[in-house]
């Protein structure tokens, strides 16, 4: 029902209470009508579009996107980032009579309260959602440095007992230089939004570099006498053995900053020129998105939508490391995730906790492997089993029989396309009927960058652009193509967060014939175009078309499929 989804999508975007909810819903307007007969007849896909309804119903002006960088500091000294976390608000602007504060609850009155004593002003409230607003509150307290200087911003994550208790803003005047340099190049990381660190030795340097948005970017240059200290002190962070410079290790060092938990895993190598070191940060206080919001498109979702409504069967994800896989897993399980249905998975490591599911974390140490996990979770009665990925043969059979004995099975795998998954399970060992039996569909997918709104400028496409894409001038003359520029709201870079293009490989009779004839993954790939399949470039063409991205973009995302 639409009304109690309204609920479910407010509770989850906002901080309204249940019991101001319920008030608010047996209000009437001035027809007489309940804010509950009203919200009855429409439906919301996300929590923005709940807000932003229940916004028009109150009165109060809805805010989308929020421009952090025209919020002074000024406004959020003496309020403790705790307290606007907490209570989800942020003075945004001040003026002569009035000061403007952003909140995802326009029926917090303690907190408006609050704020108008403070100010001695009247308080004007402007609704966002729950994300935004934690973001935004982020960014602005990282900005001051009087609000920083009062936080116990980052410490160690409490759930992990064994893990070494870091808290980089206990560094005080005393501490090495090298413990200022590692704790500033952490904090950077995560402020810069980069996904991984790179720690690189050479013969007379070493550099730091950040993936950001999929692109590595050179940070800065430390002094090749501080290569040793360095490596030494991120090591200690990671509880790894920093006499032990021969052999590759694995750790990870969770931290906690400005009130994001955010997950650390390390990796150490032995070079020619010393260790190399890369860290792969997991912001794991992210809210799992929906796959709405990832970037499928319309036709996909529905297909989607129809296989994870099935009791059985397999759907594999596929794409190289950091296609955003395990995000599209996440998505897709929460999607189903309801109190009737039993969901429990294998993953390594458990990225993203969610309420409602039984997650099981892989440790080989102890020889708690996916196989092994995934034999004990089939005896916990369950619907759904998410495999974080399928690497061995094992693992792939028990997933073919847990889909054969009537679960529902969701995992990843690794390869550049979705024909690709049925020649490596082949490769693997499995019988070729068996996966043509269980298998229901793939989903291959690849990232590309967005444009940044505030920068993006119209483009005329040259004839190379349009050859490279197979276009014509009379496909794109009623579309507006842009090209990335770079502003200071994407650190001059043209573009801000990335999007996925996919495409969705669904079996029928012609494939599983095909699977079972043991078909090479193009021959596969023909047919499964020819019955009907968008490609990564199809996808990644109506992107460009739609002024998401660019076609330089989709030309390097895809150009390994032509």
């Amino acid at each position: 029902m639409a009304s109690a989804n309204f609920e479910t999508l407010i509770k989850k975007g906002t901080s309204v209470s249940e019991e101001q909810l319920q008030t608010l819903l047996r209000a009437h307007d001035r027809k007489g009508q309940t804010f509950s007969d009203i919200l009855g007849r429409m439906s919301f896909g996300t929590p923005e579009e709940a807000l932003a309804e229940l916004c028009k119903l109150l009165g109060v002006e809805f805010i989308k996107d929020i421009p952090v960088n025209d919020i002074p500091v000024d406004l959020v000294r003496g309020i403790p980032i705790n307290y606007a976390k907490s209570q989800e608000v942020l003075p945004y602007k001040e003026e002569a009579d009035r000061v403007l504060v952003l909140t995802t609850n326009p029926l917090n009155h303690k907190a408006l309260e609050d704020l108008r004593v403070k100010f001695n002003k009247r308080v004007h409230p402007m609704a966002t959602t729950s994300s935004r607003i934690q973001d935004a509150i982020n960014r602005v307290y990282e900005k001051s440095t009087a609000a920083l200087e009062g936080m116990d911003d980052i410490e160690s994550e409490e759930v992990d007992l064994d893990d070494p208790v870091i808290d980089l803003l206990e560094s005080g005047d005393d501490d090495a230089p090298v413990i200022k340099l590692v704790n500033t190049l952490l904090f950077r990381a995560v402020k810069e939004k980069a996904s991984d660190i790179h720690v690189e030795p050479y013969e007379r340097d070493m550099v730091v570099r950040f993936r950001i948005d999929g692109i590595l970017f050179d940070i800065f240059k430390p002094p090749k006498k501080l290569q040793n200290a360095i490596t030494s002190r991120i090591k200690v962070m990671g509880n790894l053995n920093i006499a032990e410079k021969r052999l590759p290790q694995d750790g990870r060092i969770p931290l906690k900053l400005a009130g994001k938990d955010i997950d650390v895993r390390l990796s150490s190598v032995p070079t020619a020129f010393g260790e190399r070191l890369v860290m792969r940060l997991q912001d794991r206080s992210n809210v799992v998105l929906e796959l709405v919001q990832l970037g499928f498109s319309p036709d996909t979702l529905g297909k989607l939508d129809d296989l994870l409504t099935k009791t059985y069967g397999i759907m594999l994800v596929t794409g190289p490391t950091g296609s955003g896989k395990s995000t599209t897993l996440y998505a897709a399980i929460s999607k189903i995730n309801k109190p009737d249905v039993n969901i429990i998975t294998v993953e390594d490591p458990v990225e993203q906790r969610i309420h409602g599911i039984g997650q099981i974390q892989v440790n080989s140490k102890i020889g708690l492997t996916f196989a092994t996990g995934l034999r004990s979770i089939l005896r916990q009665d369950p619907d759904v089993v998410m495999i974080g990925e399928i690497r061995d043969l094992e693992t792939a059979e028990i997933a073919i029989n847990a889909s054969l004995t009537g679960h529902l099975v969701l995992s990843t795998i690794h390869t550049n396309d979705s024909a690709g998954a049925f020649p490596r399970l082949i490769d693997m060992g499995c019988e070729p009927f068996l996966i043509a039996t269980s298998i229901m569909g793939v989903v291959a997918q690849r990232l590309v960058r967005v444009l940044c709104p505030h920068c993006k400028e119209p483009h005329v496409a040259t004839d190379v652009d349009l050859r490279s894409l197979e276009l014509t001038r009379e496909q794109v003359k009623d579309a507006t193509i842009f090209r990335h520029v770079g502003c200071n709201h994407c650190n001059q870079k043209g573009y801000v967060g990335r999007s996925v293009i996919q495409e969705l490989l669904l079996i029928n009779d012609d494939i599983r014939t095909m699977i079972m004839q043991r078909k090479d993954g193009s021959a596969i790939k023909k047919q499964a175009i020819a019955n009907g399949m968008l490609t990564f470039r199809d996808h990644g063409i109506q992107k460009v078309l739609s002024g998401i991205t660019t076609i330089e973009e989709v030309l390097s995302s895809t150009q390994m499929d032509q």
